[in-house]
């Protein structure tokens, strides 16, 4: 049994949170003012996450990214190379999809940008 301390980011409170884990899942957490912070704490250890931004070179311009749901932490190396080598040849909008299921993850990149 090991105990992980994280700070909770899902309101400004900033709790600072006990998981204790035992084989590799966590059985209990401590220090939450509410259950956002507990789903955050199992979430975090077990399983982290990111979302990714960025841009991409568009015609003329750099268009703003962002990979929609989030991806796992261990993969933003990968998404970042599929980001860096790709050029947007035509004029996109807010929404559109960039790259589909970037590096693997079952995430796409989207624009977050006109560009």
């Amino acid at each position: 049994m090991s105990n992980v301390e994280l700070t909770c980011i899902n309101c400004p409170l900033g709790c600072q949170l006990t998981a204790t884990v035992e084989n590799g899942a966590v059985i209990k957490v401590s220090g939450n003012n509410c259950i956002r912070g507990e789903r955050y704490a199992k979430n975090e250890v077990v399983a982290p996450k990111r979302t990714v931004t960025s841009t991409v070179k568009g015609v003329g311009c750099r268009v703003c990214v962002k990979t929609v749901p989030e991806i796992p932490k261990e993969k933003i190396f990968a998404c970042m190379e599929e980001i860096h080598k790709t050029e947007i040849t035509s004029h996109v909008h807010i929404g559109d999809v960039i790259i589909k299921n970037i590096a693997g993850t079952g995430s796409d990149l989207v624009a977050t940008s006109e560009g």
